[in-house]
């Protein structure tokens, strides 16, 4: 009998991602969406389509004994939102909801997609590590840094929590603006300040994610990249090498971006839809060191990246140009 897995966010660019790789490993999907999520590009053949109301507890109760799940990647949550109670609520309330009924229900495991901005950049020239005081700049992060204390507060919960740098890979469509920046043939950078960055290909996140639902370890916390670190060019180098392109590099002055991030907070203020360039945002990208160890997760799971960032814009942008996004 295939184990039952419930994945969260299955709509996502990630979560589609999760699936592949769960039916790789013999699963029983279950995708875990939001009612009106667009479920077109899902091989619904392959696995059960959910609606999933991660607000009502009931609701999930229901949905995790009716199907039987045995386990669940919870990947769904808010990248964008226009206030730190929105991000609140989306990141971490739901997730403890969905986490209080995933121990009611006995479930074996409960990997919980984090992210690096939960502990924020390093705060000295050496990488981020698990144990380093969290210092998130973002709303976001710390919304992701919110569910990750509600988990360890969860008696009889069976959790791991991965912490992925920057994503990125086919379906991405934040870090596609800057493929798309490249085609055009300019780079846009802000401030002249060197950075050092870190960076993971998606079918690597989605891999150990699925293996981590086996793993003997209980209430760990892994921080997630390729296990390299790169300088501030080192993305679009990749996607001008895979694009065969070349661009000229402009760098605009801190102070103007954040004029312009606040401006963009203004002129979104009362639409649905959230800039991707704002105030919050301007933080995280000018941070000086986003490198972080992977020294755990290779030693407790045997984490092993396939890809680096070369090899995996290659791949990013053969689909892109496949399925016509550029």
């Amino acid at each position: 009998m295939k184990k039952k897995l419930l994945i969260t966010g299955a709509s996502g660019f990630l979560g589609y991602h999760l699936i592949e790789a769960a039916l790789s490993q013999e699963y029983e999907v279950y995708a875990g969406i939001r009612k009106l999520s667009s479920t077109g590009h899902l091989d619904k053949a392959r696995v059960t389509i959910v609606e999933l109301d991660m607000s009502d507890p009931d609701n999930i109760q229901a949905v995790l004994a009716l199907h039987g799940i045995q386990y669940i990647i919870h990947a769904a949550g808010l990248t964008r939102a226009k206030s730190e109670s929105v991000f609140n609520f989306s990141n971490a309330t739901l997730t403890r909801n969905l986490a209080i009924a995933a121990a009611a229900a006995r479930i074996k495991k409960f990997v919980f997609i984090s992210s690096l901005a939960a502990l924020g950049p390093s705060a000295t020239s050496g990488p981020v590590k698990e144990d380093d005081i969290p210092q998130p700049l973002t709303w976001y992060g710390k919304s992701k840094l919110l569910a990750e204390s509600y988990l360890r507060a969860i008696p009889n919960l069976p959790f791991i929590v991965l912490r992925p740098t920057a994503v990125y890979g086919p379906r991405e469509k934040d870090l596609l603006l800057l493929v798309k920046s490249v085609i055009t043939g300019i780079e846009v950078y802000i401030g002249k300040r060197e950075q050092q960055l870190s960076f993971v290909y998606v079918k690597d996140v989605a891999n150990v994610a699925v293996k981590c639902l086996e793993s003997s370890m209980n209430a760990e916390f892994y921080n997630l990249s390729d296990g390299n670190v790169y300088n501030r060019y080192a993305f679009a180098d990749a996607a001008k090498k895979a694009l065969r392109k070349k661009t000229i590099r402009m760098q605009f002055p801190l102070g103007i971006i954040k004029k312009v991030a606040v401006g963009m907070d203004r002129l979104y203020s009362r639409s649905n839809k959230t800039p991707v360039l704002n105030a919050d945002r301007v933080k995280e990208l000018t941070a000086g060191n986003w490198a972080c160890s992977i020294g755990r997760i290779e030693q407790n799971e045997g984490f092993k990246p396939l890809y680096n960032l070369e090899t995996g814009m290659a791949e990013t942008i053969a689909w892109y140009k496949e399925n016509k996004w550029i």
